[in-house]
């Protein structure tokens, strides 16, 4: 696995304390909290993926966040978190720190089918297809007219919702909606004790970064080992590494703009191309040329050729 620290790491690193604490909700910390590669890393993960779940997760593992598109010309779907754990099953956890002009709605069901089709090589069985989990964590809410934390969603029968399958759940967690449960803490009206785990990983996700909200913080930091240990990993991010993350990645991005630039104008050329080509068919038609001789001149099949005779 790729150590992000060693890979990432400026010569000197600013861990300066007198700094705001970094936000969990920038999906570079996210990511790094979630996917170094040291054991504090992997027990938050753990743990938060168990929360979500909620089932016994025993073991972890950050695979590449790219997965294989469907065909050539297939939207490459890049992951914030992609992980693998227990006997196979895959989930991908996303952050998503406002509204998008995407449809995330869709993104999430595009994300879970990737995370599907790329479990299986040919000669495989759909017996073998392992569950996917896909998880997002939202700070906008995407769904006004429900107070319900998370939101899961299953393929189910139109009427009587059966569920036709367990093999895929798509997770929301819309963090705003916690704001209820923080005011409460602090009103006396609840405890720790009586928050669900997700519940607990979200309130420290949404506000960590918050000074309002840090007595909570640190009370969950305390009492939670999974949010004790994101706590020391987000504490050894520098701001450093995150201004050097996002450097690369608009670098990437530039270079992946460009390719495609490249693509299109390569495209264009051959379309161009064959617009000429199909000019000199139709000018050597009208002035009687046998298609024979046409398929000799210009390289287009006969069939086009009789074609543009119409």
């Amino acid at each position: 696995m790729i150590n992000l620290f060693k890979l990432f790491r400026p010569a000197a690193l600013d861990y300066s304390l007198d700094d705001e604490p970094l936000p969990i909700l920038n999906d570079t910390v996210f990511k790094a909290m979630l996917a170094s590669d040291t054991e504090d890393s992997r027990e938050a993960l753990r743990s938060l993926l168990s929360a979500c779940t909620n089932r016994e997760i025993t073991e972890v593992k950050v695979v590449k966040n790219e997965l294989l598109p469907a065909h050539m010309d297939a939207k490459f779907p890049r992951l914030d978190v992609h992980v693998t754990f227990n006997d196979g099953e895959a989930a991908a956890l996303e952050m998503q720190i406002g509204k998008s002009d995407d449809d995330l709605k869709s993104r999430a069901a595009y994300y879970a089918s990737a995370l599907h089709y790329s479990q299986l090589a040919r000669g495989k069985t759909y017996r073998e297809i392992k569950r996917a989990y896909q998880i997002f964590f939202l700070n906008c809410v995407l769904f006004p007219e429900s107070e319900k934390l998370p939101r899961r969603y299953g393929y189910r029968e139109e009427k009587e919702h059966d569920l036709l399958t367990e093999k895929v759940e798509i997770i929301y967690y819309e963090l705003p909606k916690l704001e209820k449960r923080v005011e409460e803490y602090f009103a006396g009206k609840t405890e720790t004790e009586n928050l669900s785990q997700d519940e607990k990983w979200c309130i420290f996700m949404r506000y960590r970064h918050e000074k309002r909200v840090e007595p909570l913080i640190k009370e969950l930091c305390q009492k939670e080992e999974g949010i004790m240990r994101a706590e020391k990993t987000v504490n050894k991010i520098s701001r450093s590494y995150i201004r050097f993350a996002r450097e690369l990645a608009t670098i990437k991005c530039n270079l992946e703009s460009e390719a495609k630039e490249r693509l299109l104008r390569a495209e264009g050329r051959e379309e161009g191309q064959r617009e000429n080509t199909l000019k000199i068919a139709r000018n050597l038609l009208a002035e009687g040329s046998t298609p024979e001789f046409i398929q000799k001149i210009t390289g287009l099949d006969l069939e086009t050729i009789k074609d543009l005779r119409n």
